[in-house]
């Protein structure tokens, strides 16, 4: 048996959102503060959740740099400490299952153990999104996020949209796995609706064949060939090649066809009535006077 399209499409896009959060996860990049006054132009400032970044045009990124605002105790940046690395785990384990459910080395996939992949890898994006989406809302708050005042700007890092990525990624491929369930669930349905042993079974009325007597031909269909008529096919053979059709009547004669001379025997005045007449008026034939 083929593996499944909504298997095949959750084992690609899963692998993807784990590589995309474990970057999101690990780079310091959530933040971008630049703009200082006493600081050269072009100093950027690169925070994360685990370090902070220095780095200069024309120096190398120096990374390790002291926390002067406090900024790793604000509330966002503690839950995503939390969250992200939970997501991964949890990420992890539904590859796991995921692997084990697909059956890369059986002939038929497990279908729920691969829904439960998907129901798990769906967790772990959200587990992801929840800590990206709120340190996202608070992005420019320098009560919640400790930040330099004015001129000092803040913008988005990589780090963030990547962590949006790879959630979404998870949910799509946990949403896709989890579409295991549907043939699992229809196996279930089709043997609970089994009849118990014992029980007769009813026939459908797809497997009812009935033999139909052949009609019999109506009187007027005849067999008619060549003026005569032919017996059936049957009374022939199977060589025979049965004609069907209608008996055309004959045309009747014409109303005035005479083949006797009407001319002849016409009346007794007739200086030749010493022959035999063999035509009188009256007869069914019509005579010169019924013209």
């Amino acid at each position: 048996m083929r593996t499944p399209v909504v298997m095949t499409l959750g084992m690609v896009l899963a692998p993807c959102g784990l590589l995309l959060n474990l970057t999101a996860t690990l780079a310091p990049g959530w933040r971008l503060v630049k703009g200082f006054l006493d600081q050269p132009v072009d100093l950027e400032l690169y925070q994360g959740l685990w370090d902070i970044c220095r780095e200069q045009a024309s120096l190398e990124r120096q990374c390790g740099q002291t926390d002067e605002w406090g900024y790793f105790q604000a509330q966002p940046v503690a839950v995503a400490r939390g969250l992200m690395p939970a997501s991964l785990a949890v990420t992890a384990l539904g590859l796991l299952l995921a692997a084990l459910g697909v059956r890369c080395w059986q002939e038929r996939p497990r279908f729920a153990l691969a829904g439960l992949s998907g129901v798990v890898l769906f967790a772990a994006g959200l587990l992801s999104l929840i800590p990206v989406s709120w340190y996202n809302h608070f992005l420019d708050d320098r009560a919640v996020l400790p930040a330099e005042a004015s001129p000092v700007t803040v913008h988005v890092g990589y780090s963030l949209v990547l962590g949006y990525l790879g959630g979404c990624l998870l949910l799509l491929g946990g949403s896709s796995l989890a579409l295991s369930f549907a043939p699992w669930c229809e196996e279930r349905c089709r043997g609970c609706r089994k009849a118990p042993p014992g029980t007769p079974r009813r026939s459908s009325v797809s497997t009812v064949h009935v033999d139909w007597p052949e009609p019999a031909l109506a009187p007027a269909i005849r067999y008619y060939s060549d003026g005569r008529h032919l017996p059936r096919p049957a009374e022939l053979g199977a060589a025979a090649k049965p004609r069907v059709g209608f008996p055309m009547p004959r045309p009747r004669p014409s109303a005035y066809a005479n083949p006797v001379d009407a001319l002849r025997g016409e009346g007794a005045d007739s200086p030749d009535s010493s022959l035999p007449s063999t035509r009188r008026c009256g007869d069914s034939l019509p005579c010169d006077s019924d013209l």
